[in-house]
């Protein structure tokens, strides 16, 4: 197998409002809620409490990590690559941080990569803001702060296909499509976790879906680097 693909952790985090109401916010909070969402807020007529439950999720400020899967490729007896992927989630942020950096501590940090899709946009930062809020000092691959842009290793998939654009954006389905990779949006997509956490209460749907994400990450990345496999790639999940 190559050798670089063995170096890579691809991940994917899914993420809700911090509370399930407005309402529950302490009044500091709710103050810098308001200002956020008099930005936010343009022409639409939708209340602090509805632009809450709508964004407040994308926001490390504001949000919470619920949910993280990772993949890693590895060698099979016949020495063709197989994904393995695991699903991390849990109600306790801090307790889900801490089991993920725990996990990638016993990488090697001399050649670990992490690669998502936006993941230097959304992922990567929000990941630090959130382990920072919930006092948890950063893993080195994710401690970046001072480093040279050529010497921090991490990969972004939405980047690789930018090829220099950056007005460009491209959602991780849509290059799903383009490239004929099956969708992990079978049954929700990201706008509706927020209503799945909280409204239905189902955080195994969430982590059937953060799963399905990470698979096509992963074979999106074989894509944009024209790795070709003999066979067709053998999933394990857990």
């Amino acid at each position: 197998m190559i050798q670089d693909l063995r170096d890579i952790l691809f991940l994917d985090i899914e993420t809700v409002a911090c509370e399930a109401e407005f309402g529950n916010l302490n009044e500091r909070l709710k103050v810098q809620w308001s200002r956020k969402a008099n930005f936010m807020r343009r022409n639409e007529d939708l209340s602090d409490e509805a632009l809450f439950k709508d964004r407040a999720g994308i926001h490390a400020e504001f949000g919470k990590i619920i949910c993280i899967a990772v993949a890693r490729f590895v060698d099979s007896e016949s020495g063709e690559p197989i994904l393995r992927t695991k699903v991390y989630a849990g109600h306790n942020e801090k307790e889900l941080l801490v089991t993920f950096k725990n996990m990638v501590e016993k990488l090697d940090p001399n050649t670990l990569k992490l690669c998502a899709h936006n993941g230097k946009e959304f992922d990567f930062p929000y990941l630090c803001r959130r382990m920072l809020i919930n006092d948890i000092s950063l893993p080195a691959a994710l401690n970046i702060a001072g480093r040279k842009p050529w010497d921090i290793p991490h990969l972004d998939t939405m980047e690789m296909w930018k090829f220099g654009d950056f007005k460009h954006y491209t959602s991780l389905d849509l290059l799903a499509a383009i490239f004929d990779i099956p969708t992990s949006k079978t049954d929700i997509d990201g706008s509706q976790v927020n209503a799945v956490y909280y409204d239905s209460g189902d955080l195994d749907r969430i982590k059937e879906y953060c799963q399905r994400d990470v698979i096509v990450l992963a074979k999106l990345f074989l894509k944009l680097k024209v790795i070709r496999l003999n066979s067709e790639l053998t999933v394990l999940t857990a």
